[in-house]
């Protein structure tokens, strides 16, 4: 057998063991990295050299109702991020309405300053300011 030959036919068998729920080398995760350690044959055997055979093992995961390990930390990963944009986006609602209120403070108070300068000024008085410490 060609060294090519003798690596598909390790994948080959180690894909019907995880499948089968017997692994021998691996932990058994429906993943890419434990079938190519299941094979003992290098990860990029099958991203690379063996494509057919990655895609046929997530094919039969498919068909047996699993989804591949990989697929379900992203979704998982996918629905946490969805929520952390979730809570930001309530976030920044709440700072923009916090700001907002706090234009509105800062204009009412220089309306405030703006008026008692009037009255000062109008008043003829004389102001000292009281310094601190």
């Amino acid at each position: 057998m060609s060294p090519a030959r003798d690596e598909r036919a390790h994948i080959q068998t180690a894909m019907e063991r995880i499948l089968d729920g017997n692994p021998e080398r691996s932990n058994g995760a429906l993943t890419i990295v434990a079938l190519a350690a299941e094979a003992g044959v290098p990860r990029n055997a099958l991203t690379q050299r063996h494509v057919d055979l990655k895609n046929l093992f997530y094919e039969k995961v498919r068909a047996r109702g699993g989804t591949p390990d990989g697929e379900l930390r992203l979704r998982r990963e996918t629905a946490r991020l969805k929520r952390l944009r979730e809570d930001d986006r309530r976030v920044i609602q709440q700072l923009k309405a916090d700001t907002e209120t706090l234009l509105g403070a800062l204009h009412l108070t220089q309306l405030q300053n703006e008026e008692l300068l009037r009255r000062l000024a109008e008043s003829g008085d004389t102001v000292h300011a009281i310094r601190r410490g």
